[in-house]
């Protein structure tokens, strides 16, 4: 086993293929399936859980969630059987709660499933043309019913509960709608309208009777009791005013609309998909129809060329949050968006937004990272290139291009990216908001590509040739031939000096990147390989390929070799630590193989993909695995020890923030921030000038409004007069009215007394008679009783003596029928067997005869059942009417209530009104005396504001020439600005040419740097030759040897054709280094002083211009400086006219 445990970590993914692929767990978080597990996303927080499918799963079908939101159903295929797995999704892991199974009934697979709303029953359809619904009761595992429902031309492809009832299941499909009912252990069907002809795509319940589907030719019909009664008729946008025309069924045939192909229920009506990427909200109006309140769509994607495809993307599922906060929906190119539904954001555009961010629809055909940041790029077959964060779960870039991208690869500094299309490679900057190509190479279908550690070079593979680049001049430096069949994967060593490479015709090869020439190599033609890496101290190759091992190379021989049983590696990397190797499987899995490689098969096995993973790749830091595959999902896995740790890295790696900008972006935002200033300003003198205008107007009807209110005070005063005289004339009719209110209510009250008491006297004499006849009955009673109980005495005696006679006559009888009884039973067992003989022939044509007459019985019981159903419909239809009335009824009383609290508050109101006229009588002589003193402050006011008009006009006068001075130093600022700008530029081309004269003398230091190492090697090569002429003085006596060591030392170091040419053409080659050296000197101190020249000159014009800049700015200054005061002295006079007209409009 592995001493690294995988983790997930997050998951960038969405499996298409899923039926109710899309749920709220809670308010923010949902349950998609993603790779070969099901995630539970936390919008809010960013993180996920991961509940991963069985290890035998092949293929996940339909999930389901239960209506109290704690248990997930997941419906797999396993084999030649399918199963339900109910996991509980409280729990932290996801706990597994039940695994069911058809039972008797063979099934291989469940394509749709749903919960009861009490969360204890649940159904699934199973497929093909001979479908069977089954019922469960999932807690127990036990099958309580099923029922067919599939024939050969009708399958089910949804099946659901009633919100409102356990028992009342609908089933739709193409050609099939049927309303179930669970009782006595059976399913039986309710009701089939004829729909043969219809494919049905989806179906909700919105009420306890009432069933809305949605059809492949854009109708929506309304089902009632399993009956169809009408239709929803949906106009295109523009030809629509909100309402909705519900019309009866004329023929079910017809319809040519967009496919409607999934509707939700909720609270206040339901919400469906009408057409590709437009989902339309309904509500239910007063008339018992719907009314369309809401239009969303999904955006067009602004990354993408082609034009507007977002909106032709199929809303596959929808779901909405428990509180009906949030619409999410599902599409059918692996994408989920949603919408939020509250009040508070009533108001923004109808659009869709990213549930959390853009997925790959299609197969993931690379993955790469770099060294120098958290990024990781992915290219895939649909068309698209994306960049993602590993340690924030972002999307940080993402283009989509014209071309299908088979190969992606990011330089180790993350600004550059590499990508392989099917007629080009391109080399592409990353900028902040664009993926921007620099540079495109002739490699056509490139189907792997990398750069090396060191970001120097890069390789690129063109069927079997891999070709090696330069990043820095884009020339091809080498062409490494060898292979026969496809290169399958490369990947580069440590320090950049190897290449291996794998192909398809069996080879595996090791190349020197600086020579070009093949180092190792390792031939297996019966084995296709599809990748290859080199193990953490680079000394030896791991492989894997078609024949299902994992292969260890060293020296062109395959040191171990790990079988993979049943299912054939796809991919392989190695951790940098070196402790283990990862590989990916065709079925989608994930293995952890320790590493040296074990001699037995031991590895540990993670559930990652649905499909085939296509590569793999560990971060630079051992703390992260990534994986793709063919379902074009992306894994993020923690790497951990067995404690549970993260794994510690020997290597320190510093993340950078630093991204690319171009010049001309540059450019164009400071271009863009001066004209917003300089829109800013004229917005600023512009609202000046209509506040100016503002005040003026206000001014004017400040005085309009001082008139009207004199009007309506001298109108209210004859108001005020004309109801005093009215309320004594009411209060003199009050007073009379009471009094002779209150004679006659004393009238009534001394009769009302008389009649009292001689109701008392009569009543107290029938009290009296009653007890006197009460004494009477009760002594009668007593007297009856005492007679009963003597004549009962009597009576027993009499009856005792007849019954022992009776007795006795009976025994004597009794004894006679016992003898008599004997002879009959002897002669009743001999006529018995008799009538048992002609009886079993009789039984046997009464059997056949009965079982006819139970079978029609049987057909009439049923019959009669549909019958008592439809009438109990009925009476359940009359008992809610009857509540409807007696609801309204109960609401008519209230509102009697309220109407008589109403008029006792009315009542009040009029008595403190009462109250308020009197207090009124008092003020309004006060009021009198203000006004008066009020009219004579106005006069004052108005000779004050005259005074102050003549002031404020003669400010106004001196403030106009200031602001034309203002207006003359700002365009001197400006002309001097731009001056400023071309000596900046001259500036900075005088800096270019002196770069590009240093680097020319670079370049010389260098050729002399070489010509001394050249000298160098001369001098060793003299001190050489001189220690073995010295060796060769000990020959002097043998002249044979002196004759071979001197001719050896001839051979080594003179070569054939050189003689004294080459000392005197060293000697001009340096001639010419000298005097082309001292040219270059001379040039680079006449620049030099060029330069200084200009910079002095410069610094001069520069002060110069700052000096003027700064007299300007204090002139500015000054001038602002005068201009505010005027202003404040404006303010103050207008602050004052305002105080005093608040003050004559507050005199009454």
């Amino acid at each position: 086993m592995a001493s690294v445990v995988a983790q997930p970590h997050f998951a960038c993914g969405l499996r298409t293929g899923v039926r109710n692929n899309l749920c709220f767990f809670d308010e923010q978080t949902v349950v998609f399936p993603s790779g070969n597990s099901c995630v539970c996303y936390d919008t809010a927080q960013r993180s996920q859980r991961f509940i991963p499918a069985s290890q035998d799963s092949l293929r996940m079908r339909a999930l389901a969630i239960s209506a109290n939101r704690r248990y997930l159903a997941v419906s797999e295929e396993r084999g030649q059987r399918a199963t339900i797995t109910v996991f509980d999704l409280q729990h932290e892991q996801g706990r597994k709660r039940k695994v069911l199974t058809a039972g008797d009934v063979h099934a291989q697979q469940f394509p749709c499933m749903a919960f009861s709303p009490d969360s204890k029953y649940l159904i699934g359809q199973t497929g093909g043309p001979d479908g069977t619904l089954i019922f469960w009761l999932w807690e127990k595992q036990k099958v309580l019913a099923t029922a067919r429902t599939g024939t050969a031309n009708a399958y089910v492809t949804q099946v659901s509960f009633s919100p409102h009832n356990n028992t009342q299941i609908c089933v739709s499909g193409g050609g099939v709608l049927k309303l179930l009912r669970y009782s006595d252990g059976t399913l039986k069907q309710s009701a089939a309208p004829k729909v043969e002809s219809v494919n049905f795509l989806c179906h909700a319940w919105v009420t306890e009777e009432r069933v809305i589907a949605g059809t492949d030719g854009g109708r929506l019909l309304v089902f009632e009791s399993g009956n169809l009664r009408r239709e929803i008729h949906v106009a295109p946008q523009g030809q629509c005013d909100g309402q909705v025309e519900m019309k009866k069924i004329g023929d079910i045939k017809g319809g040519e609309g967009p496919r409607i192909t999934a509707i939700l229920s909720h609270s206040r009506g339901f919400a469906c998909s009408l057409g590709p990427g437009t989902v339309c909200l309904f509500e239910r109006n007063k008339e018992d129809g719907y009314r369309r309140s809401r239009e969303i769509r999904i955006p067009a994607d602004p990354h993408c060329n082609e034009q507007s495809p977002a909106p032709r993307q199929e809303v596959h599922t929808m779901c909405m949050s428990p509180a009906e906060q949030t619409l999410a929906v599902s599409t059918d190119r692996g994408q989920l968006y949603s919408f939020s539904l509250s009040p508070a954001d009533i108001n923004r555009e109808e659009h869709f937004e990213f549930l959390s961010q853009s997925f790959h629809s299609k197969s993931i055909t690379g993955v790469s990272v770099c060294i120098r940041k958290p990024l990781v790029a992915t290219s895939s077959l649909d068309h698209s290139v994306r960049i993602w964060n590993y340690e924030t779960k972002l999307l940080e870039l993402y283009k989509e291009f014209q071309e299908e991208a088979h190969s992606v690869a990011l330089h180790p500094t993350g600004l550059f990216i590499l990508v392989g299309f099917s007629d080009k490679l391109r080399l592409m900057n990353l900028l902040i908001d664009d993926i921007r190509a620099i540079k495109e190479f002739s490699v056509h279908g490139c189907r792997e590509c990398a750069f090396s550690h060191g970001g120097h070079l890069f390789a690129a593979v063109n069927g079997n040739v891999i070709h090696i680049y330069s990043v820095t001049s884009f020339e091809n430096v080498l062409s490494l031939k060898g292979h026969n069949g496809k290169v399958r994967a490369v990947e580069w060593s440590r320090d950049d000096s190897r290449l291996v490479s794998c192909g398809m015709d069996g080879g595996v090869y090791e190349w020197n990147t600086q020579t070009g020439k093949r180092e190792s190599e390792s031939v297996l033609k019966s084995c296709s390989y599809t990748d290859v890496a080199f193990s953490s101290d680079c000394k030896s190759i791991l492989a894997v390929g078609s024949d299902r091992t994992l292969k260890e190379i060293q020296d062109c021989q395959v040191l171990r070799e790990v079988p993979a049983d049943e299912v054939a590696h796809t991919a392989v990397t190695v951790s940098h630590s070196g402790r283990v190797v990862f590989t990916g499987t065709s079925s989608g899995t994930i293995r952890a193989v320790k590493y040296p490689l074990p001699i037995q098969k031991e590895w540990t096995v993670y559930q990652a993909h649905c499909e085939p993973v296509t590569k793999m790749v560990m971060t630079s830091d051992d703390q992260f695995l990534l994986s793709v595959s063919e379902d074009g999902c992306l894994l993020m896995w923690k790497l951990i020890d067995k404690e549970g740790r993260g794994l510690k890295s020997h290597r320190q790696i510093i993340h950078t923030e630093e991204i690319l900008v171009t010049k001309s972006d540059l450019e164009e935002k400071a271009q863009n921030m001066l004209e917003l200033k300089m829109r800013l300003e004229e917005l600023q003198m512009e609202n000046e000038y209509q506040l100016r205008l503002k005040d003026m107007n206000y001014n004017e009807k400040m005085k309009e409004l001082s008139e009207t209110f004199t009007q309506q005070i001298e109108s209210l005063e004859t108001m005020q007069q004309a109801t005093k005289a009215e309320m004594e004339k009411h209060a003199r009719e009050h007073q009379e009215s009471s009094s002779e209110a209150a004679v006659k209510h004393a009238e009534e009250l001394k009769d009302l007394g008389f009649s009292c008491s001689q109701k008392l006297i009569v009543e107290h004499e029938r009290y009296q008679d009653l007890q006197r006849e009460h004494r009477r009955m009760q002594e009668d009673y007593e007297e009856r009783l005492r007679a009963a109980e003597e004549s009962t005495s009597r009576s027993l005696e009499e009856l005792t003596q007849l019954s022992e006679a009776k007795l006795q006559e009976k025994t004597q009888l009794l004894l006679q029928r016992q003898e008599e009884s004997q002879q009959q039973a002897r002669e009743f067992k001999e006529f018995l067997r008799q009538v048992e003989e002609d009886e079993a022939r009789r039984s046997h044509d009464a059997q056949i005869n009965f079982e006819k007459k139970l079978h029609g019985e049987k057909e009439t019981n049923t019959n009669l059942r549909r019958e008592t159903d439809l009438v109990t419909q009925k009476f359940h239809s009359l008992q809610r009417q009857m509540d409807d009335r007696s609801s309204d009824v109960n609401k008519l009383k209230q509102e009697r209530q309220k109407l008589l609290g109403l008029i006792r508050s009315l009542e009040c109101d009029i008595e403190d009104l009462k109250r308020q006229i009197s207090g009124h009588e008092q003020t309004s002589n006060d009021k009198d005396q203000t006004i008066f003193s009020l009219k004579q402050k106005n006069q004052e006011l108005e000779k004050f504001n005259f005074v102050l008009d003549s002031q404020l006009s003669e400010l106004k006068e001196q403030t106009e020439p200031q602001q034309d001075d203002i207006n003359e130093k700002k365009k001197h600022i400006h002309r001097l600005e731009v001056e400023l700008v071309s000596i900046g530029k001259t500036n900075a081309q005088l800096r270019l040419s002196v770069s590009d004269l240093g680097l020319k003398l670079k370049t010389r230091d260098k050729e002399v740097h070489e010509g001394r190492l050249k000298a160098k090697d001369l001098e060793t090569h003299l001190q050489r030759l001189r220690s073995e002429l010295q060796s060769c003085v000990g020959f002097l006596q043998e002249p044979s040897r002196l004759k071979e060591s001197v001719l050896a030392i001839h051979a080594r170091y003179v070569a054939p054709g050189d003689g004294g040419m080459k000392s005197s053409v060293d000697e001009d080659v340096q001639k010419t280094l000298r005097l082309q050296r001292e040219y270059q000197e001379k040039a680079v101190n006449k620049l030099k002083s060029k330069l200084a020249r200009s910079s002095e000159e410069h610094e001069k014009a520069y002060e110069k211009i700052t000096k003027e800049k700064g007299t300007l700015i204090a002139e500015i200054n000054e001038l602002r400086k005068e201009l505010c005061a005027a202003r404040a002295q404006v303010k103050e006079h207008t602050a004052r006219l305002a105080a005093l007209k608040r003050s004559r409009r507050a005199a009454p």
